[in-house]
């Protein structure tokens, strides 16, 4: 098996928050802490470094110790923005995308994306809960930023078609689907009291 390059994680933070009334959903707190700071928790040990990519509040996200990056197109157009400008701003050869709203991180969460597009010849491994793709769980090489950038000049902006412009692995985590539970609002978050580290 080949070595795993380094990878840089980039937690997508760059939301209107709308199904939270507006709040940035980062910053809302699980058991005392902020959301993205689980995700940096879990996340750090796995990877070379961490991005986060914010377009709101970036003074507050740039002190968990880590850059902030913002979507270079206006108007929250979902998360390609934060894909490619991410791309753009990485200097490893993978980067890891992750929600800010998704607590429950998994351990092996790099390993599992690396080892399913190993195996498949892939460009991108996206997670598959067991009953649904997770695309914005996704590890993406940085030479697949051109390909991006002229999807998105084009003025598309859906995921899953872009995705089926390039050879995608499945991440099986069927075994772990409660991963991929995010907080949409206050009510969801109110639900994982107690269960987040």
């Amino acid at each position: 098996m080949s070595t795993q390059p380094a990878v840089t994680a980039v937690i997508l933070a760059g939301g209107r928050g709308r199904r939270m009334g507006g709040e940035d959903k980062g910053l809302i707190e699980l058991n005392g802490r902020p959301l993205v700071q689980h995700v940096i928790s879990a996340i750090q040990p796995q990877v070379a470094t961490i991005l986060i990519n914010a377009n709101r509040n970036q003074e507050r996200y740039a002190a968990f110790g880590y850059p902030v990056i913002a979507d270079s197109l206006l108007d929250y157009q979902g998360p390609l923005a934060g894909f490619i400008a991410a791309l753009q701003a990485v200097e490893t050869e993978d980067m890891l995308t992750l929600p800010c709203d998704g607590p429950l991180v998994p351990p092996d969460l790099v390993a599992r994306l690396y080892e399913a597009r190993q195996s498949a010849g892939a460009d991108i491994a996206v997670a598959h809960d067991g009953d649904r793709l997770q695309p914005v769980y996704a590890l993406i090489p940085k030479r697949l930023a051109d390909s991006l950038q002229r999807y998105l000049d084009r003025g598309d902006r859906k995921i899953d078609l872009w995705y089926e412009e390039h050879r995608v692995a499945h991440a099986d985590f069927s075994d772990i689907p409660r991963t991929f539970i995010n907080v949409n609002t206050l009510q969801e978050r109110d639900n994982l009291q107690g269960s987040a580290a």
